[in-house]
């Protein structure tokens, strides 16, 4: 995946975010018109139930029979709704809290009877900021104020849309993590399938070519022939990278090594194939020791070494550096190369399987390396890069040796 397929990839999860949103503010817009809707059709109900509230008490001589329409109708518009005279004196209510008082509405206007003033005072605070007052005007001049609050179906529906987003993002994250994680898993028994059959391949050939090394060595004694020692080391690394491809699946054994015998190994080994115009130099502390599995740490270094090389044009240096933190009981190790450089936006992009900016490559080597890092319990990241002046990777492992390998 070259870095235009892998932003187009990243356009298309940012279209569908994007959409997501967008169902998202559709929801809480349609939702909002309907708040508002009802809430325009109970401030009607409210002003219905405050002028045939007046009505009853203000027509004592009307026929009973209308007085009797009158309280139907009062009583089929359910809101908790508070009335007050010009002093703020409480002179009614409805569908309050019936725990709170024993009183009767009927009741409510006779001077003996007695209420909670805090319960309905916080009740009078709650309606006043959520609604304006209707206000009443009498036969005698005095004015009434009518408070009221939405009912309890629409403080639900106010409420309603964000528990609704909020339960279909846990479940599609909780989708997204689960089929994510199946399609790990099968990628992973599928990686360590090929990677078994193919050092099962190999076993074969490898075997065949050493016994061929060996021949060569008698028929023609060639035993200090320095072409031919050469073939031995090239086959004896395959063997190698055939017993890392066996193992992978399986608990790696993490024994101590100084870090810096197993680095210089592995350069020394690696630098005569690759051009005389790149210099390899490796420096710092040459004591330090870490829990190792060293085919796996030298296929770490072998892919980065790679990217290194083939990040340098013609010719120019690849320096490791060795340093031991010891308050944290770490070690790093940066490997810096004079190469072309990483864009910083494709820091940790480049970690990514199937990321590659070469037209033939697979994009696993990093993403690998990252993973045979993290089995050593250790850390890897771009350090710094300059585009046109080179890169520094840096690993971190730890050098203590109290803990335990992970599956590779």
């Amino acid at each position: 995946m070259n870095p235009i397929q892998y932003n187009t990839k990243q356009a298309w999860k940012i279209v569908l975010l994007i959409f997501a949103a967008a169902i998202g503010i559709a929801s809480l817009w349609y939702s909002n018109y309907l708040v508002k809707s009802l809430s325009k059709s109970e401030r009607t109900k409210a002003e219905v139930w405050a002028m045939s509230t007046r009505s009853i008490m203000t027509m004592p001589d009307v026929d009973d029979e209308f007085i009797s329409f009158i309280y139907a109708v009062r009583d089929s518009l359910s809101l908790p709704a508070i009335i007050t005279d010009e002093q703020n004196n409480i002179i009614f209510w409805r569908d309050l809290d019936s725990t709170k008082t024993n009183i009767k509405l009927e009741d409510s206007l006779k001077s003996n009877v007695q209420y909670d003033p805090l319960y309905f005072q916080k009740e009078l605070d709650h309606m006043r900021q959520a609604h304006a007052p209707i206000t009443l005007t009498l036969e005698n001049g005095e004015k009434w104020s009518v408070f009221y609050r939405d009912s309890k179906a629409l403080r639900n529906l106010k409420i309603f849309p964000f528990i609704q987003l909020s339960l279909i993002a846990i479940f599609l994250i909780i989708a997204y993590t689960v089929f994510n994680s199946i399609k790990r898993s099968e990628q992973n028994l599928v990686w360590v399938g090929m990677a078994k059959e193919a050092a099962h391949q190999l076993g074969t050939p490898i075997s065949s070519l050493m016994g061929w090394i060996e021949l060569i060595k008698l028929k023609f004694d060639a035993e200090n022939d320095q072409v031919v020692n050469e073939m031995e080391r090239d086959v004896t690394r395959l063997e190698i990278v055939a017993d890392r491809f066996s193992k992978i699946g399986s608990k790696p054994i993490l024994t101590n090594y100084n870090v810096y015998d197993v680095i210089m190994n592995f350069v020394a080994y690696f630098k005569v194939r690759t051009s005389e115009k790149i210099t390899f130099q490796v420096a710092g502390d040459s004591h330090v020791e870490a829990m190792l599995n060293v085919p796996l740490f030298d296929w770490i270094l072998e892919n980065l070494l790679k990217n290194a090389v083939n990040a340098i044009d013609k010719e120019g240096n690849i320096l490791l550096v060795i340093k031991e933190n010891i308050a944290k009981e770490e070690i790093f190790i940066d490997i810096s190369d004079t190469g072309k450089g990483i864009p910083k936006s494709n820091f940790e992009a480049i970690f990514q399987p199937g990321f590659t900016t070469r037209q033939r490559g697979w994009g696993l080597g990093l993403s690998l390396t990252k993973r045979m890092v993290s089995y050593h319990k250790g850390q890897i990241f771009v350090k710094e890069s300059e585009v046109g002046k080179g890169t520094t990777f840096r690993i971190i492992l730890k050098s203590n040796l109290n803990y335990e390998p992970t599956q590779v």
